[in-house]
């Protein structure tokens, strides 16, 4: 085991004597570092003994006792100083502070040298080192007991904890939910007061830091590979776990979620072909109970979704954030814009926290296996009027109106009306009349700019605009005919920018 305090005050070629703290010689003691900097605590990582000249410490009583108490949060065994050297005289109030807390306050007797110190708890530490490579071979061993059960994660978590004498959590460190479905919450209590140290902004949080909490060691320590997994542990004994066994404990955690991540994009995809195979009708009803049953989603009432991000790599992770906060889906991504298949129980609040910021999205009406299709469109049409009206989320049917328009009906039969004529000329023509009236619509209606940007000759535009109006029956100097067309387009592209190419009327043959 480490040198404790009282083992180090009695070796005699030191002449160490203790100054306040008596309280805490049975501390003990896992390395001795040097520092005079003003905010000694901030290099400390647990069971330190700090050893200073003095120039760390304040001369004032209010700065002292602070300058003890952040110490023995920040989890410091003792505090070493040197004698005649550079510290301010130590006040009373200081001296009962160390005997309160209690931090065992050292004299270090001149010219005694540092390094003698350091040196002493280096040899104490041979045996200890021995002690951590065992203990280091059996927490890397419960990463191979714990098997591929369901309840591997927790199986894990549990050894870890025990071989630790700690209470462990593995949390998101945005909103301290547990990391995995089914993980153990926090204390109410403690929940709270991590709610307020986690807020700190990133370029002030640690990866490693203990911090002392209703009288109690609490180390919040980042895992790795995963900028959000944090890992929360309460000792349940005075001596803290050697801080390199916890350093290996956080990969361990770290290759454990790795190996959950991989196994959840495998599902990913599988998900992803089952999904584009249902709404492009090629599965029975019954195949599709029975997939959406694999991949956990109730086949008889379902959501299907559609989140859009002017960034797709917004969206990556949504299915994991899901599947973390006990939600499985069948997901595929295309363009910027993720469709996925997920329970009717998930709340509005919940996806919102899972998708994050900047996201526009629309849910369809809850669903059954036979209406996959329509519930695809019906996320579509939600998500456009939630891009249309600047809206964070819509549901289908429970959102404002769209253009005017309240459902996909009425928005496809406006799309067929004025639009089907031009999609069946081009479908037996091979015209390029679509691109050429959005592109027309869009440059205000300037045949020289719409010339430009199609590459093509400005009488090409003038006959292209010409055929539109013969084949829809439309007068195109009319305001009123544009803005229906330019309606329809919008409609048109918000319904079928993700989806397969638009269906089109095949021309009649006399």
């Amino acid at each position: 085991m480490a040198i404790t305090v009282a083992e180090l005050l009695a070796e005699p070629q030191l002449g160490l004597t203790l100054l306040a703290g008596a309280g805490g010689e049975g501390n003990r003691i896992t390395w001795a570092h040097t520092s005079d900097l003003p905010r000694l605590w901030e290099w400390v990582t647990g069971g330190e003994l700090m050893m200073t000249n003095g120039l760390s410490i304040p001369a004032d009583a209010k700065g002292q006792v602070e300058f003890a108490e952040e110490l023995v949060k920040a989890g410091a065994s003792a505090l070493a100083i040197g004698e005649k050297m550079h510290a301010p005289e130590l006040l009373p109030e200081f001296l009962l502070a160390c005997d309160r807390l209690p931090l065992p306050v050292i004299n270090v007797p001149y010219p005694l040298p540092f390094i003698e110190i350091a040196r002493s708890v280096a040899e104490a530490s041979l045996l200890e080192e021995s002690r951590r490579l065992r203990q280091t071979a059996r927490i890397y061993d419960l990463l191979r007991t714990a098997g591929t059960s369901e309840d591997h994660w927790q199986s894990l978590l549990q050894g870890l904890a025990t071989e630790l004498d700690s209470d462990l959590f593995v949390m998101d460190r945005r909103c301290l939910h547990p990391w995995n479905p089914g993980g153990q919450l926090l204390p109410d209590s403690l929940e709270k007061e991590l709610t307020r140290l986690t807020g700190q902004t990133p370029t002030k949080s640690k990866k490693f830091q203990w911090h002392y909490l209703r009288d109690k060691h609490v180390l919040l320590m980042d895992i790795p590979t995963h900028p959000n997994a944090l890992l929360v542990m309460l000792p349940n004994s005075i001596a803290h776990p050697d801080t390199v066994v916890l350093l290996h404990t956080a990969t361990i955690l770290g290759l454990e979620l790795s190996r959950t991540v991989l196994s959840l994009e495998n599902q990913r995809r599988l998900g992803a072909e089952f999904l584009l195979q249902a709404i492009d009708g090629r599965l029975g009803i019954a195949d599709v109970e029975n997939r959406l049953t694999d991949f956990d989603v109730p086949p008889h009432e379902f959501l299907v979704i559609s989140l859009s991000a002017d960034d797709g790599e917004r969206l990556a992770n949504v299915h994991v954030e899901l599947w973390r906060h006990g939600f499985s889906t069948a997901c595929f991504h295309r363009s910027n814009t993720l469709h996925l298949a997920v329970s009717a129980d998930l709340s509005d609040d919940l996806l919102i926290h899972s998708v994050g910021s900047n996201v526009k999205i629309g849910i369809s009406a809850p669903s059954t296996a036979a209406g996959i299709q329509r519930a695809r469109q019906e996320s579509l049409w939600a998500l456009g009027t939630a891009i249309g009206t600047g809206t964070r989320l819509v549901r289908y049917a429970d959102g404002p109106s769209w253009l005017g328009l309240t459902s996909f009906e009425e928005g496809n039969a406006l799309v067929q009306r004025l639009l089907a004529p031009i999609f069946e000329y081009e479908q037996s023509e091979h015209g390029d009349l679509i691109v050429t009236l959005k592109t027309f619509l869009d440059t205000q209606r300037s045949w020289q700019k719409t010339a430009a940007a199609l590459f093509a000759h400005r009488q090409t535009i003038i006959y292209r605009m010409r055929k539109i109006s013969e084949l829809t029956g439309l007068d195109m100097t009319e305001t009123s005919t544009l803005a229906q067309l330019w309606f329809a387009l919008q409609i048109h592209e918000a319904m079928q920018a993700q989806s397969p190419a638009p269906p089109r009327h095949s021309r009649s043959k006399s």
